[in-house]
């Protein structure tokens, strides 16, 4: 994920924060949506099996209900966090590779950084009204017509302020500096092996099926940190049954969500949603590593041409 610079730029290439944003919506609208849906509703829900939360999503309006939260905010938020991830982990990578660091540790750096800057710059609110538009109670079932999604953030504005729309974002900075550091940095480890297997030099490109396979292996490997996952989405939860839960602390924190989660659900509990997840952190990676890598390429060579 080196900077693509153009010629006679001494800086970074400002186009990178444009191939991030494009390449994050498509993410999302394609698969990235309904598996984060079904991921959301699992974690939240953890007595839940697989099929079950499958059929709770589909009562919810369909095949429309794995695209709840889609609008705005996965679109807000996929448009702002995609083009900062790209940014900062290119221009991390690259002064990382600059001063003679491996690819795989200079890629662990540069996702580390993007995930973060991302995190604190972008994400916070989004995910927080995502997350709450996904598992809000619905007043729906009681006869009620249920607010629209503007109407749930003005509310949680007017009650709770800034922090209540920025809940959970310091267990969203922790998730995406372990999800972002270990998916391009895992993915250049596996490039750079498969590069020694097929007596490739460094700098020599990979097939796009070489490419695939290893954001695969980095994105599926990256889900290590699902406790994190969970704990995040439960300190978003809206829903009536956590609201209500009778044990759960009424300001929750990263360490006290974890000890809820964990006297309630047990081991199981801080992994569940981890199947989805796993497809999930593999289309991400695919996506925003090698798919990127070949849109940059693209991008620089029509600059070169100008």
């Amino acid at each position: 994920m080196a900077i693509q610079k153009e010629p006679g730029q001494k800086g970074v290439s400002w186009s990178n924060i444009a191939v991030g944003a494009i390449m994050n919506m498509f993410e999302v609208t394609t698969l990235g949506q309904p598996l984060e849906v079904v991921k959301t509703q699992m974690a939240a829900n953890r007595s839940q099996s697989m099929f079950q939360a499958l059929q709770a999503v589909w009562a919810r309006g369909g095949s429309v209900g794995f695209f709840q939260g889609l609008i705005p905010w996965a679109w807000i938020e996929a448009s702002t966090k995609g083009g900062v991830l790209l940014f900062t982990a290119s221009e991390i990578e690259t002064a990382s590779t600059a001063v003679g660091i491996n690819p795989a540790a200079a890629g662990l750096l540069g996702g580390m950084g993007g995930g973060i800057a991302q995190a604190y710059a972008t994400m916070g609110f989004t995910t927080s009204m995502k997350t709450a538009e996904i598992t809000r109670h619905k007043q729906a079932a009681a006869g009620v017509k249920p607010p629209s999604t503007w109407a749930l953030f003005y509310e949680i504005l007017r009650k709770e302020g800034i922090r209540g729309v920025n809940k959970g974002v310091n267990a969203v900075a922790v998730r995406q500096c372990t999800n972002w550091g270990s998916r391009i940095g895992l993915t250049r480890l596996v490039e750079n092996t498969i590069r020694k297997a097929r007596g490739k030099e460094d700098n020599q490109s990979l097939g796009v099926m070489d490419k695939m396979l290893s954001s695969s292996i980095g994105g599926a490997l990256a889900t290590w940190n699902q406790p994190i996952e969970v704990i995040r989405i439960e300190m978003q939860n809206m829903s009536k049954e956590a609201i209500t839960a009778a044990n759960r602390p009424a300001k929750l924190t990263i360490f006290n969500t974890f000890g809820y989660i964990y006297k309630e659900s047990g081991i199981k509990g801080l992994y569940r949603g981890v199947t989805p997840r796993i497809a999930l952190g593999i289309w991400q990676t695919i996506c925003m590593v090698s798919f990127a890598d070949y849109v940059k390429e693209w991008v620089k060579g029509n600059n070169q041409k100008v």
